[in-house]
């Protein structure tokens, strides 16, 4: 039965649904689900710490129970269940959810594993010194009340917040038909860039990136700049700055990559240390999806795996397999798992009640308005109270200055209201004036009391004109804005935790993984190929004996020695005139002790029966017009464009053509108008320019360089392009040595025996066994034995001598050994060019 007829109305059924979908998708877009772009919190947020306000629990008071928190918030301002109140109220208090919390929480309160916290009733909180930065002020009607559930409360429609929240510590939710997504930033350059903004309103989005250098996540980990896109017109790909993008539109993405670093452990194994994660990964399921893709097959050379994260920190341990390669490992990890992930931005907001989705300056510049405005409330408040005050110091020194007519007065009034009204008639005071008379102690008619009346009047005046004058100069009010936020960066901000890489995020490569350091590379005479880090080889004294460095076998003597970085390309030059070419990481790293891998095995360098690698240069990249020069044993030089050897095929390609007699032994690098030094095993050295040799094409067979000693055993030894100012650095196989310098020697033709280099003394000297230039007094010298001994030291220990001296002992060798090769090196060279491995993780290679 219907009680009233006349309230039923013909509504259509779609017309009703989609009015009351509406009415709902808005009550969750303004009511749950999206922050204010003002103080960047959702309305849960704001009444619990608008409540633990109202409660006293400050940064410096005690703790309550969150049970208590939860039904004062529920019981006033939130009509919702008491479950979803306490996370909320939880992550607040998380540091790895938020980058500054705003709740101090005591117990246990959930962990990155993904642990929920305790219930309510054992966890207890109060605010951070960063919260009360957002309530600061709210008493002085700086904001806006409304009324709450029910009616019987008064509950803020937004917090004063000096701090811009929504930038700094980021926003999630999920609305009806719109989501938002808003990464933590790190306090110190959101302040810098909205300083920039107040002072010019003109800045441009790519300026306020120079302060604002991305997100800054709480859990730290890599985050990429630079990031490949296809272009939708062209189809072509193209490199972006994703983070200016993003921050110029609203929306974008920029990927993020956990810390990782190579430990060395137990049998020359190595390990994957991660110590940071991106944003939001659960390291628990992390380490079971780890484990599901090792029990699956889909990731192979994993060992080990176990989560050693303590009180100290973080620690998640890979442990790699002997015959695995740990970059390819690595790879794969960011590759399938959550080692690496994408974060989308999409900074949507709620502005004057209305989502936005805001780029970068917009944000900014609406937090400068709500201050603005915060500032202007309060100095008005201030300003009421201060005039409030110097009214009633007015009448109280007015009351002073005829203290016996006042007391007269009062004595002959029959009452407090009879003397209230006399007083006001008789010494023109206002209702308020006259009271404070009235409730004036008499102890404020003493001398020094009086005094303290007449100087806070005086006090409050230049108040009450200080505050005026802000009210009337708008640039006052930014420059307190400005103050107030230099304040709160050097009070909060501390270190950036997420590191910004220039580096571009792409598909990822084993290249990308590899390390920027130096390398030694030692090559044997049977063909066994590895490197090794610098690092392996401690400093030593002129004349040392060294340590193993290279482990030979029998009538297996190392041939080859050289210094590198591990991102320059190697090219493989055989006896035959054949070239081959790979990367210097693809080299294998090799232990001290171990012999290495035949070069035959290595991709891309297939010689054939009875070929040998015999010259190996290395290079960053192949410049146009420049040259390489080749030399063979028997003194033959050529000279051919160094972009035909850009494309080496897995079979190689012909460098030169070689006499039956002769083999290919030494290459360099020129710039086509340089010096050539060739030197011979009996001390001769031959010096001419570069130009007396035509560029030739690759099958060209070259001309006569050097013409060798009739005296047995004689052949090239070294030959190089000179550097002007450098020395020569001459060893023997014995282990003498010298520097010369290369002025010493003249340029003449080519084709000629050439001049003495160095005096050789039969069995005690030896043969010159190397010859290298070196032109800087800091490099530093490694040198290598037949039987594997090396001994690094550094350059300056090795004297300058004539052409026709010996030289000192440089290394001391066991019996029938003897020196087979040289390479000097500027330590620091590959930090110096690093560029973080191109975006790659920040670890180097595993150690040896």
């Amino acid at each position: 039965m219907i009680d009233n007829p006349g309230d039923i109305r013909n509504v259509r059924i779609e017309d009703e649904m989609k009015v009351s979908y509406l009415d709902y998708a808005m009550s969750v877009i303004v009511s749950r689900a999206l922050p204010d772009v003002r103080d960047g919190l959702k309305p849960v947020h704001r009444r619990i710490l608008y409540t633990m306000g109202e409660m006293g629990l400050s940064a410096t008071s005690s703790y309550r129970k969150c049970a208590a928190i939860v039904g004062e918030v529920m019981g006033k301002y939130h009509p919702h269940g008491d479950v979803a109140l306490y996370d909320a109220l939880v992550r607040l208090a998380q540091d790895f959810s938020l980058r500054y919390p705003l709740v101090d929480g005591q117990g246990n309160f959930g962990s990155v594993d993904g642990d929920a916290a305790a219930a309510m009733r054992y966890t207890e909180a109060r605010l951070t010194a960063m919260a009360t930065e957002m309530l600061a002020d709210i008493d002085k009607e700086t904001v806006d009340y409304e009324d709450n559930y029910d009616g019987t409360q008064q509950q803020p429609t937004v917090l004063p917040s000096k701090l811009p929240n929504l930038l700094i510590n980021g926003s999630s939710g999920i609305a009806v038909g719109m989501a938002t997504n808003i990464p933590p930033h790190h306090l110190g350059e959101i302040v810098d860039a909205t300083i920039a903004l107040i002072d010019d309103p003109d800045i441009t989005t790519d300026d306020l990136c120079v302060h604002v250098t991305g997100p800054d996540f709480p859990t730290g980990g890599t985050i990429f700049r630079f990031e490949r896109q296809r272009n939708t017109i062209s189809g072509d790909w193209e490199t972006i700055d994703a983070i200016r993008q993003m921050y110029a539109h609203g929306r974008g993405r920029v990927v993020m990559r956990a810390k990782v670093a190579f430990e060395e452990v137990k049998g020359d194994r190595i390990a994957i240390i991660v110590n940071e994660l991106p944003y939001q990964v659960n390291k628990s399921a992390l380490l079971e999806k780890i484990a599901d893709l090792v029990k699956d097959k889909k990731i192979d050379g994993i060992a080990d795996l176990r989560d050693e994260s303590d009180r100290d920190g973080m620690r998640m341990y890979i442990e790699i397999k002997r015959d695995a390669n740990p970059h390819k490992v690595l790879n794969n990890l960011f590759k399938h798992t959550a080692l690496q992930q994408t974060f989308n931005m999409n900074m949507l907001a709620l502005v004057d009640g209305q989502p936005q989705t805001l780029p970068l300056k917009s944000v900014l510049h609406y937090h400068v308005e709500h201050r603005r405005e915060i500032v202007r409330r309060r100095t008005e408040f201030d300003l009421g109270k201060a005039r409030a005050r110097a009214h009633i110091l007015e009448g109280l020194k007015k009351a002073l200055d005829n203290l016996d007519a006042v007391i007269s007065t009062i004595r002959e009034s029959a009452d407090a209201e009879v003397a209230k009204s006399n007083l006001m008639s008789r010494f023109d005071l206002s209702e308020l004036q006259a009271q404070a008379i009235l409730d004036m102690r008499l102890a404020r008619l003493a001398a020094l009391e009086r005094k303290k009346i007449e100087d806070e009047y005086l006090a409050v005046i230049q108040e009450i004109a200080e505050l005026e004058d802000i009210l009337a100069n708008p640039a006052r009010v930014l420059a307190i804005i400005k103050d107030e936020l230099r304040e709160l960066k050097r009070k909060y901000a501390g270190e950036r935790r997420t590191r910004v890489e220039d580096g571009e995020s792409r598909e990822l490569t084993d290249e990308d993984l590899i390390a920027d350091e130096d390398v030694v590379i030692t090559i044997s005479g049977r063909g066994y190929i590895k490197r090794q880090p610098v690092a392996t080889y401690r400093r030593q004294a002129r004349g040392g004996k060294g340590i193993i460095g290279h482990v030979t076998r029998e009538e297996d003597a190392v041939e080859h020695l050289l210094v590198a970085n591990t991102h320059d390309w190697a090219l493989f030059f055989t006896n035959r005139g054949r070239v081959f070419s790979a990367k210097v990481h693809a080299i294998p790293d090799a232990s001290r002790q171990a012999k290495g891998l035949p070069i035959i095995n290595m991709p891309g360098v297939q010689v054939e029966a009875g070929e040998v690698p015999m010259a190996t240069i290395t290079l960053p990249e192949f410049a146009a017009g420049s040259y390489l020069v080749l030399a063979t044993r028997r003194g033959i030089i050529k000279k051919t464009p160094l972009e035909q050897f850009e494309r080496v095929r897995s079979t190689g390609i012909r460098a030169i053509t070689l006499d039956e007699k002769d083999e290919l032994a030494w290459v360099d690098v020129s710039s086509g108008e340089d010096d050539v030094i060739i030197a011979t095993a009996q001390g001769m050295i031959a010096r001419f320019s570069e130009g007396e040799v035509r560029a030739m094409g690759r099958d060209a067979g070259g001309v006569i360089g050097i013409r060798l000693l009739k005296k047995a055993g004689d052949e090239v030894v070294a030959m190089s392009v000179v550097q002007p100012g450098a020395d020569l650095l001459v060893l023997s196989e014995t282990g003498y040595g010298k520097r010369v310098p290369i002025e010493e020697f003249r340029v003449k033709h080519r084709g000629g025996q050439g001049v003495r280099l160095i005096s050789l003394e039969g069995r005690k000297t030896g043969v010159v066994a190397a010859v290298q230039q070196v032109t800087e007094l800091d490099e530093e010298l490694v040198l290598i034995s037949a039987q594997g001994q090396v001994v690094r030291t550094e350059l300056d220990s090795v004297n300058r001598y004539s052409p026709n001296a010996r030289g000192v002992i440089v290394m001391r060798l066991n019996e029938g050994d003897r020196i087979v090769g040289i390479a000097a090196f500027r330590p620091g060279l590959a930090e110096a060019r690093d560029t973080d491995d191109n975006g790659g993780p920040d670890a180097g290679a595993p150690p040896s």
